[in-house]
Formats: C-alpha cells, structure tokens, sequence
C-alpha cells in the first residue's frame, strides 16, 4: 500500500484502522494517523538514543525517526522478515505534529470499526500499558488492540527523539561532507 492508497482511505471513512502485528499480537492505528507504509530498509543507529529507537530514516530528504513497537512495550524481538514494515505515522496533533515510524512484524488490513464495535480495554491479559489503548476492536471472531499512537509515542518520547533528529542531522550532513570531500 503507498500513500496515495492510504490518504484515499483516510478521506472515506473514519472509523477505519490500518492493523498489524507485532509479536504475533494484532494492533491497529487509526487510519487518519497512518501516512504510508514503507519496506523495511537502511536505519541508520543513532548514539544514544533510547533502546526503543531504533534509529532514522531518510524520507524523501527528512530525518524520520523509528521506534520499534515491540521493545517499547516489552514485547519478544522478532527477526526482521520480507513482511517488516515501517509505518509511516502522524503523531500529535496542530502545529506540533511529527512525523515517526513504527516498526511492524506484518501489515493485515484495514478494517472498518464502528465504534459499537470497541470495547475498553481489559486490566490484563495484555504486556501493552492501557494508557497506550485507545480499546479492543472486535474484528470476526477475534480482537484487535487499538492503540492510542499520540500516547504511545508520548511527549516524553518525542522529546527524546527531538533530541535525535538533531545528532541524526548533524550526522548525516558530516557523512555527506565527508563524501564530498572524498570525490563521492
């Protein structure tokens, strides 16, 4: 799916959410949060930046950081397959919108889920913190974990990776000017 596809779905309907998984559990993010989904590649690491961070992205000329889903909600690591994906997410909201990706084990698809169709979230059976859940959307015969992505890649969060947007900038600029100088 690219954004195009993404961006006419986010129009049709708002009660639809992109799912996925992650650690063999299946979540989902409202489709209005959801830029575009991109094939695992290249994540350059960035010195110290949290564990949960894995590192940025070059996304058609800016600094995007990712986070990896998994280690920040104390989930099992999974080896990165031809299915991991990086989503693309909008997080926050007016001007102090920023542009994060979110690794994911597989995309699944996007579900309508009216909102007769979500229930709280349970106080256990889950390793995910219920402030991250917006609810438990029932698709079939089974549930979705709906997470709330603003909170789960919280203020705090996001001033840490501000914090690595900076050094990541920094970083690549060096590495560009050292291979300029090196006739690259």
């Amino acid at each position: 799916m690219n954004a195009y596809v993404l961006a006419d779905l986010a129009t049709h309907d708002q009660s639809q959410y992109l799912t996925f998984f992650i650690a063999d559990e299946e979540f989902a993010v409202k489709i209005l949060k959801a830029r575009e989904i991109l094939e695992y590649g290249a994540v350059t690491k960035v010195p110290g930046a949290p564990p949960a961070v894995r590192g940025v992205i070059n996304l058609r000329g800016s600094v995007v950081p990712v986070v990896d889903l998994a280690l920040k909600f104390g989930l099992p690591e999974k080896p990165v397959t031809k299915q991991t994906c990086i989503v693309i997410v909008e997080v926050g909201s007016g001007e102090n919108k920023t542009t994060m990706g979110v690794i994911v084990d597989s995309i699944s698809q996007v579900v309508d889920l009216p909102p007769e169709q979500i229930e709280p979230a349970p106080d256990f059976g889950t390793m995910v913190k219920l402030e991250y859940l917006l609810g438990m959307g029932r698709s079939g015969q089974k549930f979705v974990m709906i997470l709330d992505i603003d909170k789960a890649l919280s203020p705090s969060e996001l001033s840490s990776v501000a914090a690595i947007f900076g050094q990541a900038a920094s970083t690549e600029e060096a590495q560009e000017a050292a291979g300029t100088e090196r006739g690259e």
